[in-house]
């Protein structure tokens, strides 16, 4: 037992150290009273990229660096976007849901609020957002967010020197953005982009050795180095295109993967799976959903060589958008910012199961070379890989990456919206390798940000009224608390709808009846209970029929005619050299 004189003399000299430490002066106070400095910010955004499709959530595919990333970090299982790339995009910069920032379909101008083909001034951007707060800002890569005109073929074919856009109001620069090198337009070759741009001026591609992925990584790599010094915080958004067709990639690359894919996609796919249960990604009970019905076994297929060469063309490219994650982790290491730096990976939407096809609107028909591309994947005598081929890896590939899930990008199904998602932050992440099983939704990245930095998100902004946020922070996620469950979710892209409520989603294919699914026992959407649990039904389907009116989502079948887009006129000498008039 403690004497009580003891006690009473410990007491006494607790009071001593306090009168001291407060009578210091507040350079000499202890350093825990100080705030710690606002982190650094890097958002990466993938293309197209399947929920499958990194090693960390069950690939085949080398991904040693974002493997890493997420061993460093944390990985969510249950993290969805859009069905659609301007969707995600507009949802991503501006925390709201899609029609609410004006892309509720994608760059075409319909005439109505929900579908103006570019970012709504009612809307701010997180760079917009980030400067309000003293942060520097940077982009690179795709923008998508822009109406483009083409006069047929002629600007993608590199034929004419007219303008593709009507305005640069809504281009990167204009919207928060301090610095900008990337593409306006959403697909491009990956050898000679269209519509490549630096701040506001087009430039063209320079180089024999120039592959836009690594020309993304190289351009993100050099904001770091350059803000890193600054003495300012930075946010820095990397939007890759990759892995988005056309399927190319150099041919070192490719031949790495062309043995391995001839095992198959029945093979590839059940191997995935099983990987993902391991991982404990997914619930063993969650049963695969069936290879797509217009698929193929692989036993039956005749050309196994052209086919694997899609997927390995497809794998390569992932690979370089992996070794520019790298490059982009060691640049903030290197520039001694790592540790205060929150990194977030993941995809725009599920893999994408189109076919190219020779007609398209944005496929260009010859390079600028004047040689003639081979569009389309008709014809097996081309193989992917070359600039001069465009080739989609379609529905059975896309069947692959979307592993274990159903359908694929536009639809609202979960292959079309559950996206891999790794967030990296060592000085608050600090159960590394953990993997979440809460929901996360895209909009939620500005109201994480505006969380992490102290921002207010303002209810006017430049004269205009701006929309309060519909996401909520993914800060407690990554502090390894619970946050309440964001519910309920909504989507809607082309007709295909769905929303998601604690563990139900209801969820319809456009023009058809709703399904009830229940995603703790069924995330793979096997067992519809629509019939069996009518008030279910009934219940989420009128929370989305409120939702949609009051976010500007219209009938897709109801949408006015598209507008047409009427170029600058004053924009020829914008216009790189390397252009030829017909």
């Amino acid at each position: 037992m403690i004497p009580r004189r003891s006690i009473d003399f410990f007491r006494s000299w607790q009071v001593v150290l306090i009168l001291a430490l407060v009578s210091l002066p507040a350079a000499t106070c202890p350093a825990a009273i100080a705030s710690p400095p606002p982190p650094n910010i890097v958002v990466i955004l993938a293309d197209d990229l399947g929920y499958s499709d990194l090693g960390c959530f069950g690939s085949e595919i080398s991904t040693p660096n974002l493997d890493r990333m997420a061993a460093e970090g944390l990985r969510m299982k249950q993290f969805y976007t859009t069905p659609r790339c301007c969707p995600s995009r507009a949802a991503l910069l501006t925390g709201l849901y899609p029609q609410q920032a004006g892309i509720g379909n994608m760059m075409e101008d319909r005439g109505v609020p929900g579908y103006r083909g570019e970012l709504s001034r009612n809307s701010l951007t997180i760079a917009e957002e980030l400067r309000r707060v003293d942060y520097h800002t940077a982009m690179v890569g795709k923008w998508h967010l822009s109406h483009i005109h083409f006069d047929g073929k002629k600007q993608l074919n590199f034929q004419s020197a007219e303008p593709y856009w009507d305005t640069k109001d809504s281009w990167p620069l204009q919207r928060g953005f301090e610095d900008y090198f990337g593409t306006i337009h959403g697909v491009t070759s990956y050898f000679d982009p269209f519509s490549l741009v630096r701040g506001n001026t087009p430039i063209r591609a320079e180089g024999t050795n120039f592959y836009y992925t690594d020309a993304i990584t190289e351009n993100a790599v050099a904001d770091i180095h350059r803000l890193a010094g600054s003495g300012k915080p930075f946010f820095l958004y990397v939007a890759y295109t990759a892995p988005h067709w056309p399927l190319q990639a150099p041919e070192a690359d490719i031949a790495r993967y062309r043995q391995q894919y001839l095992a198959g996609w029945d093979t590839i796919r059940s191997n995935r799976y099983q990987r993902q249960i391991e991982l404990g990604l997914i619930d063993k009970n969650w049963r695969l959903s069936p290879r797509d019905a217009r698929v193929r076994d692989w036993s039956q297929v005749t050309d196994k060589a052209w086919e694997a060469n899609r997927m390995a063309t497809y794998a390569a490219m992932v690979g370089h958008l992996d070794d520019g994650v790298g490059q982009i982790l060691a640049g903030l290491k290197a520039s001694g910012i790592d540790q205060n730096t929150l990194v977030i990976f993941f995809s725009d939407n599920g893999a994408c199961a189109e076919v190219v096809e020779p007609g398209w609107y944005d496929i260009p028909s010859q390079s600028r070379t004047g040689h003639t591309i081979a569009v389309g994947n008709g014809n097996h005598a081309v193989f992917a890989g070359p600039d001069e081929v465009w080739q989609s890896y379609g529905v059975p590939w896309a069947n692959v990456s979307d592993t274990p899930f159903l359908l694929y990008k536009h639809f609202t199904h979960e292959g079309g919206i559950a996206s891999p998602f790794i967030a990296r932050w060592p000085s608050v992440i600090k159960s590394a390798g953990t993997i979440s099983g809460q929901l996360g939704h895209v909009t939620d990245i500005m109201a994480t940000l505006v969380d992490i930095t102290g921002a207010k998100h303002p209810e006017t902004y430049e004269g205009h009224s701006i929309q309060p946020l519909e996401g909520t922070s993914l800060l407690p996620i990554f502090e390894g608390r619970e946050r309440p469950h964001p519910a309920p979710v909504f989507w809607e892209h082309e007709g295909n709808r769905a929303v998601r409520l604690a563990q139900w989603k209801l969820v319809a294919r456009a023009g058809q009846p709703w399904e009830l699914y229940d995603t703790v026992a069924d995330r793979t959407e096997q067992n519809n209970l629509a019939a069996t649990q009518p008030e279910k039904v009934r219940e989420l389907s009128t929370r989305y029929d409120a939702w949609a009116k009051r976010c500007h989502v219209l009938p897709f079948g109801e949408l006015p005619p598209e507008r047409p887009i009427i170029p600058a006129k004053d924009a020829k000498a914008a216009i790189p050299p390397g252009f030829h008039e017909d």
